[in-house]
């Protein structure tokens, strides 16, 4: 398949299963940059070789066979992220994006070796899981936002869900990393921030970080 339907299937399954997002043509192509018209264009095009259901002005849902093929993209994306952090310490903005090029490029041949070599991981940098060789995610997801934590108690970070480098650029800073120890020092629920300890240092968050890091309690 070209690289163009591998983005595409992958799109919808990111908005739908991992930002919860909707999934209609007009959000997809926001999300990968592209005209209205030709996400439409190609949600026909899919439909027609079963990748996913379409129905005007609806919101699209893969089939069986498009679930699998954005799995697998997923997979090997997410195997090149865990490689590339553990062989180069890049950071996690530079893994996504060069992870983005190489996952249509790496046979399952490949993907199932990078796995091995690393131990069959079970989550990437980010914390976000990585499916096994037959396109099942076996972890249970049981993370909450960090807007959603409660005073007093400590958590481990467990997914950072972004690909902006500005965000990424912040959590290096200030160490917040998959599996590190936050405790939750004030919620400030009318005004939509959460003051956190990391580190021996205190950090105020607005919502716009609280709501796509993730954590779960000790």
């Amino acid at each position: 398949m070209s690289v163009a339907i591998e983005n595409f299937v992958k799109a919808i399954y990111n908005n739908d299963i991992q930002d919860h997002h909707d999934t209609k043509p007009g959000n997809i192509a926001k999300k990968l940059g592209i005209s209205n018209a030709a996400a439409t264009d190609m949600a026909k095009k899919l439909a027609s070789k079963n990748l996913l259901q379409y129905e005007k002005y609806q919101a699209l849902q893969l089939t069986e066979e498009g679930t699998k093929m954005a799995l697998n993209v997923v997979r090997k994306h997410r195997l090149w992220e865990a490689l590339l952090f553990k062989m180069f310490d890049m950071s996690l903005h530079e893994i996504h994006r060069e992870a983005e090029l190489l996952e249509h490029e790496t046979s399952d041949f490949l993907a199932n070796k990078i796995s091995e070599y690393l131990g069959n991981p079970k989550f990437d940098p980010h914390g976000d899981p990585i499916p096994n060789a037959d396109g099942e995610i076996t972890t249970e997801d049981t993370s909450i936002a960090l807007s959603q934590s409660a005073e007093g108690k400590a958590y481990i970070i467990s997914r950072l869900m972004s690909d902006d480098k500005e965000f990424f650029d912040f959590c290096a800073q200030n160490g917040l990393k998959y599996g590190n120890t936050i405790t939750i020092a004030k919620q400030f629920h009318k005004n939509k921030m959460t003051q956190i300890s990391i580190n021996n240092n205190t950090i105020l968050l607005n919502e716009d970080f609280t709501n796509i890091i993730y954590v779960n309690e000790i």
